[in-house]
């Protein structure tokens, strides 16, 4: 690929921190597009977490408009669905990165992607369709989606959403080994790995020489407004979990290393339990959704790492309104390292040996998801970047293995209807 140049997203810290080199903090500089020849990036995908939504910040394609500019040349879009697929470049045809998709086509597949674009092939890929249809080497329904990706453009940078796959942890570690064996490199969207407070705390731990002891993560959404039948029914996003506390357990990971899976216990509220009986869904989920299928309604989970830390998960589908609670804690000797909200108003307190004054770190002008894509964009082109690049497809792997441990340890136990 062409250099493309670099431009890492700018840090949100409260308190400085002098440039790179603090577990991958990133420098408060080089905002601005820098000159340089196009990127060509293929575009797979024409739902929210490309083109954004309004129930939260993720919006890949805003992101590349604002780290690459006028360079930015996107050489096409894939999806099925092409009426959708239409109105979204139409509405990107009507704002200041117009230039980016003026020619833009459609493609209904990959594969008829890969055909047409084989002479002049992408430089990036976004690879943002369902889980489902992804994360598989079963090429029949055309669900290997990066086996696909991978040898139609063996040069072409991957950036994979989360969680890699709907199906087996078994095919989606073969995926893994298959590219590990490929050239492309390949960022999975776990992006709270990139924000300036994990970043922060990941620092405290380095420069102190700290083993955690405990993680303890908690994860509970505003159900009030999320009218998606899919997340609703097991059988197709696997529930939430696998679906939406995955960035929890990842974060979980990332400070203390890997979990030992058969330590792994859990306990839910399923729907059918008097405390599961939620009061707004906004469907009918009684003729929507079968019975067999339904989600449970708070998991709480356990388990030991592999270093004999401990950990600790807690999601539930129970508050109202539009505001979630999420917040995760780590502890290590002497320490106590406490992220609030880290998805909006991100905010660390910090207590540390001889005073029980907490410190406050706010983090009021971060994106963890343009850090994530600048990361991605500039190692791209120049196989380097301020940061690396922090989850690679087997790592995302690992991930998905621990959601799911997770949710088969919880249906072990639950209380039968």
């Amino acid at each position: 690929m062409s250099a493309l140049g670099r431009s890492p997203a700018k840090m949100r810290l409260s308190t400085a921190i002098n440039g790179p080199g603090h577990d991958g903090v990133i420098p408060k500089a080089r905002m601005q597009p820098e000159a340089g020849p196009d990127v060509k990036v293929l575009v797979i995908g024409a739902g929210n977490i490309n083109f954004g939504s309004d129930e939260g910040p993720w919006n890949h394609s805003q992101r590349i408009e604002q780290k690459l500019g006028n360079r930015l040349k996107v050489v096409g879009l894939v999806d099925p669905a092409i009426p959708r697929a239409q109105a979204v470049l139409d509405a990107k045809r009507l704002t200041f990165a117009s230039s980016a998709y003026a020619d833009t086509p459609i493609y209904r597949t990959v594969q008829e992607a890969i055909s047409k674009l084989s002479a002049s092939p992408p430089d990036l890929v976004l690879l943002g369709s369902p889980p489902a249809f992804r994360g598989t080497t079963d090429p029949s329904k055309g669900f290997n989606t990066e086996i696909q990706l991978a040898e139609g453009f063996p040069k072409a940078a991957l950036f994979v959403e989360k969680p890699v796959s709907t199906g087996s942890v078994e095919e989606a570690s073969k995926v893994a080994e298959y590219l590990e064996g490929k050239p492309n490199l390949v960022s999975v969207g776990y992006m709270l790995r990139y924000s300036a407070a994990v970043q922060k705390m990941k620092q405290i731990l380095k420069e102190n020489k700290l083993a955690v002891m405990m993680t303890s993560a908690r994860y509970v959404m505003a159900y009030e407004h999320s009218a998606k039948v899919a997340w609703w029914t097991k059988s197709i996003d696997c529930g939430p979990i696998v679906e939406q506390a995955t960035h929890f357990c990842d974060l979980s990971r990332y400070f203390a290393g890997e979990v030992d899976l058969s330590t792994v216990l859990a306990h839910s509220v399923e729907w059918y339990e008097k405390p599961g009986r939620l009061t707004k869904i906004p469907f009918d989920e009684d003729n929507l959704v079968p019975e067999d299928d339904r989600i449970p309604r708070f998991t709480s989970a356990t388990w030991k790492y592999k270093s004999g830390a401990i950990g600790h998960l807690e999601h539930g589908v129970a508050l109202q309104g539009t505001e979630f609670s999420t917040e995760i804690t780590v502890f290590a000797d002497g320490y106590q390292l406490k992220l609030i909200d880290p998805y909006n108003r991100p905010t660390l307190y910090v207590r540390r040996p001889g005073s029980d004054v907490e410190e406050v770190h706010h983090f009021n002008d971060d994106d963890p998801f343009l850090s994530e894509m600048s990361t991605f964009i500039d190692t791209a082109a120049k196989g380097t970047s301020e940061i690396p690049v922090l989850s690679s497809f087997a790592d995302a792997v690992r991930t998905y293995e621990l959601t799911w441990a997770i949710r088969w340890a919880s249906e072990k136990t639950r209380t039968p209807k």
